[in-house]
């Protein structure tokens, strides 16, 4: 029989613990957008072509999704606490490395290992929270891992900004990578002193589902690699890599099934897909992500192009929504248990309403003023996402059995890295257009912003469609695993029960 995880409830470090999980996480998340505004830098600096700088950016979200479902995995089988340490260790030292580099084909390929040491510690997290909370505290630490992502992402503009600001264009590329090193060290050593030695989450040794590996990453390259190459590799026929893409994990989906079948532990437990929860919140992740991480990189662009701003006062301007979402994400993490997926509605909403703000508010105003009048917009949007994240979080992995969390929480982010390209792809390229026909005009930051607001939109529609499906249909308990009095996922049955 599976054994069942137990949280020692006189372990009182437990939030500190979680304050190690989430300082690797607000690192690791930082640096999808952090390098953004350092690109002029790295191509005075460095000499950096466009191609090496689009694989600078591309290149670490890329390795980044690849490695999140099997990195989840491993850390399901051998122990979440060596799997984060050994990803953090891995980045710490990347993100040096990066720093160092004499080439920017150095640079590019020291990103990729970054890239993929940040995807094995991002799913521990969500695991080690799985494990370590219960109940109403479980629900306030999926807040504030909601808050990281949303304040690490927001704030990644302004920390380069302030960064290259200080230290100069010529190196001002290399102290964004360096900045991990005391962060990342002073991380792993209160992590081998806080993390719980928690054993390998399953009863049972299992073989790793090495074919499966190979099918998913596969299908999630050839997904990924046109999305984040579109500005750069011209022509239509990389597209062509979407159906094979599909083919792919189609070809993963039977393969995974058999592996059920047969009796043998699967990368991905597909019964997973029958919680409801799991399934409408990784859509609702996948799709909101598509027009969440796009604002900034197109804001940012139009900030600093058309109205003229210098990069710290482009970080700046998007603060608003930063200190916000991470706001909205803590009262989300205390009300997820009494309101559930309404919460999520009504973060959604909130979204829409204050991206059209903006959309309003850079259509009336003088573009030197335009950051001032984005404001209040930017916070309503920013407590919207805030409400939405982290609630997102909670519900779509709270009823997932302790010893498929890893894996879950990489199958959850993976769809945010897919979602995150497609969104930067499909904004991007009305951005740029727009902007090639018609020069830099407030027109192309007006289309780009409604485009994500349409992302905002379907995500919006998957959240009323869960709400009525509960209240229609209410899921029942789900039994992947025993509860046993004490265990934590009494907790979680708890949170879904009060979430419907």
């Amino acid at each position: 029989m599976t054994t069942v995880q137990t949280t020692p409830p006189a372990d009182k470090r437990r939030w500190k613990a979680l304050a190690v999980c989430l300082t690797a996480g607000f690192i690791s998340l930082l640096d999808t957008s952090i390098v953004n505004v350092a690109l002029p830098s790295m191509e005075h600096g460095l000499a950096a072509s466009e191609a090496a700088q689009s694989w600078v950016v591309s290149g670490y979200a890329l390795t980044f999704g690849l490695v999140l479902v099997p990195a989840g995995r491993l850390g399901d089988m051998h122990g979440r606490r060596q799997a984060f340490l050994w990803g953090l260790a891995v980045f710490t030292l990347a993100s040096v490395a990066c720093g160092l580099a004499p080439t920017a084909s150095w640079l590019v390929l020291f990103r990729l290992v970054q890239g993929a040491a940040a995807g094995v510690v991002a799913p521990q997290t969500s695991g080690l929270i799985q494990q370590m909370f219960h109940g109403g505290e479980r629900a306030k630490a999926f807040g504030l891992l909601g808050s990281v992502i949303g304040i690490s992402t927001a704030l990644g503009p302004l920390a380069g900004g302030l960064l290259i600001n200080t230290v100069g264009t010529d190196d001002g590329w290399r102290w964004v990578f360096f900045v991990n090193l005391p962060i990342g060290l002073a991380a792993l050593a209160a992590g081998l002193r806080l993390l719980p030695r928690f054993p390998a989450s399953t009863g049972k040794r299992e073989e790793f589902d090495l074919l499966g590996v190979l099918l998913l990453g596969s299908a999630v390259l050839a997904l990924m690699l046109p999305l984040v190459q579109e500005q750069q590799w011209t022509g239509r026929l990389k597209w062509a890599l979407l159906p094979v893409g599909a083919l792919l994990l189609a070809a993963f989906w039977m393969w995974e099934r058999r592996q059920g079948l047969r009796g043998q532990a699967p990368l991905v437990d597909l019964d997973l897909f029958s919680l409801r929860s799991f399934t409408f919140g990784s859509l609702i992740s996948l799709t909101y992500f598509a027009g969440f991480t796009t604002v900034f990189f197109v804001y940012s662009l139009f900030l600093q192009n058309t109205a003229g701003y210098s990069a710290l006062a482009a970080g700046v301007s998007v603060l608003p929504f930063a200190v916000a979402s991470a706001a909205g994400a803590m009262i989300g993490g205390r009300l997820v248990m009494r309101h559930g997926r309404m919460l999520v509605v009504i973060g959604l909403c909130a979204v829409a309403v204050g991206l059209l703000g903006a959309v309003v508010a850079v259509q009336l105003v003088p573009l030197e003023n335009v950051g001032w009048a984005t404001a209040l917009p930017m916070v309503i949007g920013g407590i919207g996402s805030g409400l939405t994240v982290s609630p997102n979080t909670t519900l779509t992995l709270t009823r997932v059995p302790v010893h498929r969390a890893g894996a879950a929480g990489g199958v959850l982010q993976t769809g945010q890295r897919i979602g995150s390209a497609a969104g930067i792809a499909v904004v991007g390229a009305v951005y740029f257009a727009h902007q090639a026909n018609h020069g830099h005009s407030v027109t192309a930051i007006q289309l780009g912003l409604l485009t994500a607001v349409g992302f905002s939109l379907v995500a919006l529609l998957l959240a009323v469609a869960d709400l009525r499906e509960r209240k229609l249909h209410p899921e029942p308990q789900w039994a992947m695993e025993p509860v046993r009095r004490g265990s934590d996922e009494g907790g979680a049955e708890e949170v879904a029960r009060r979430g419907r």
